[in-house]
């Protein structure tokens, strides 16, 4: 039975400015770690998640780091404007398009859908606004400054809140499972161009929307980034390894870049699949891999 109920840590320049919603099992999914940001004259709160579930704080605007289901699961408590980047704003809007967007067969997506309603309690936000990189939420005497960090979902994006010096990264989260660019919208070089832009930013905290939580100081944030990025390194030395003969995509996937052997799941085959296609990619574009005859690859 899935849990409610958060953890408050306050964070930034006091006065309950910058207050983290931290979500049961430190926000490992299904859970995530919202965020509460108080102004003189408004407060928001950004990926209202499971845990918020019948006792959501009050806000007077809500932001979507980008339009997954452990990021709206509380949403339904707010009857407030709600906000999230223009090229995730159709999946916010419908449920059945956030369902669509993880590329499972059709029956699939069905029951995907259904568990959207019954455990995530997703509903349509047809009310949902769009905002762009840049764009800032004045709540008086505090701002919040979109970060558009595109990879994991096209309009994957982060926030900037300040004076406080506080960048809530969500889904650049730091695990050891390593970044996830499986969904159709997905894009690993996007992902890439998305951390180094997080290390261009000098910051005091560094909020993750999982179990990882906060991180303080630039230098020890970079750190961390350097081991995240590393789960990437390590899938392209797998592929190489493994296309010492020719390999198809679907050999390739069957191998697996991302799950454990153990892991089993209608999603596995599909997000393997898109994920061997973008490491193929950029491996030969590297000059690493080449196609030796047609759908079938070697490393060089």
């Amino acid at each position: 039975m899935l849990t409610t109920g958060y953890t408050e840590v306050e964070y930034g320049g006091g006065n309950g400015g910058v207050t983290v919603l931290v979500g049961a099992e430190r926000g490992a999914y299904p859970y995530a770690n919202s965020v509460l940001v108080r102004g003189t004259a408004e407060t928001l709160v950004i990926d209202p998640s499971l845990s918020l579930v019948g006792s959501a704080p009050p806000a007077d605007i809500a932001l979507v780091s980008h339009a997954h289901e452990d990021h709206v699961a509380g949403l339904g408590s707010y009857d407030v404007p709600v906000h999230t980047h223009e090229k995730d704003l159709a999946a916010l809007r419908s449920r059945a398009v956030m369902a669509a967007g993880y590329g499972l067969p059709p029956d699939a997506t069905e029951r995907t859908e259904l568990m959207l309603r019954d455990e995530f309690h997703v509903r349509d936000r047809p009310d949902a606004t769009a905002f762009g990189d840049g764009n800032v939420f004045d709540l008086g005497g505090r701002t919040v400054t979109v970060v558009h960090l595109p990879g994991h979902t096209p309009g994957h994006s982060g926030f900037l809140i300040e004076p406080d010096g506080f960048l809530f990264v969500a889904d650049i989260d730091l695990t050891s499972f390593g970044p996830f660019y499986g969904d159709v919208g997905s894009s690993l070089s996007d992902f890439e161009a998305s951390i180094r832009r997080c290390r261009e930013i000098d910051a005091h905290w560094y909020g993750t929307a999982h179990q990882k939580g906060v991180i303080e100081g630039a230098t020890e944030f970079s750190r961390r980034l350097d081991d995240f990025v590393g789960v990437v390194e390590k899938r392209d030395a797998t592929l190489l390894a493994f296309l010492h003969e020719p390999r198809t995509v679907e050999e390739i996937a069957e191998h697996r870049l991302v799950y454990r052997p153990h892991v089993e799941g209608v999603h596995v085959q599909p997000v393997e699949r898109r994920t061997a296609v973008q490491h193929l990619d950029r491996l030969t574009g590297a000059g690493l891999v080449m196609e030796v005859e047609q759908g079938r690859f070697r490393a060089t």
